[in-house]
């Protein structure tokens, strides 16, 4: 039997945007549970931003996040419901290099456990863009603790097999990303 190399836990950039007409620092419960989930699991938030719901004020902020060599990652809460001003998915998803499909197919299969078919109205997606992931999810803070506890924290994480996101990720201060295998089987 061969060695079997364990991976070690890298921590990573995280950058935390909350899409909301309503809240302010103050009252983002949903982006407090992300900096906060991010954090405990050992990451560094390195920015974090509140804007309301527009289609370019969202572009620009996560296009500059996906252009900063130090974002590694993206966790964006609110927007990806149906009222007239949800629009996260229509901002984002053009910036998207490859979407990550299962994200939101997986999101909503255990959404379905805790709110039943209210799920469907869950536009929540993620993307890979220039060596950073986004998670796009909608903005109760419920939802943002279940994609980030059942989900994403284990996608974010070196040591979580077969697959992880980690090897996909800009290395910041390194020239390109993917420089580190992702840990995927053949499967991956």
């Amino acid at each position: 039997m061969g060695q079997h190399i364990v991976a070690e836990f890298m921590p990573l950039n995280v950058a935390v945007l909350t899409v909301s007409d309503t809240r302010t620092q103050e009252t983002d419960t949903s982006g407090q549970a992300l900096v906060d989930g991010a954090r405990g699991a050992g990451h560094e938030i390195i920015d974090r931003t509140l804007i309301p719901d527009d289609v370019y004020l969202m572009r620009a902020v996560v296009s500059a996040w996906i252009a900063d060599p130090q974002v590694q990652v993206v966790l964006i809460t609110g927007g990806t419901g149906f009222t007239g001003r949800d629009s996260t998915p229509e901002a984002i998803k053009p910036l998207f290099d490859k979407d990550v499909e299962g994200f939101g197919e997986l999101f909503r299969a255990i959404s379905y456990q805790e709110i039943g078919t209210s799920t469907v109205q869950s536009r929540a997606i993620a993307g890979l863009a220039n060596g950073t992931v986004i998670f796009c999810m909608p903005g109760s803070t419920n939802a943002c603790k279940t994609a980030w506890n059942k989900i994403i924290v284990e996608q974010l994480d070196a040591r979580h097999k077969p697959c992880n996101f980690v090897g996909l990720l800009k290395r910041p201060g390194k020239e390109s990303a993917g420089s580190v295998k992702s840990g995927c089987g053949p499967r991956g």
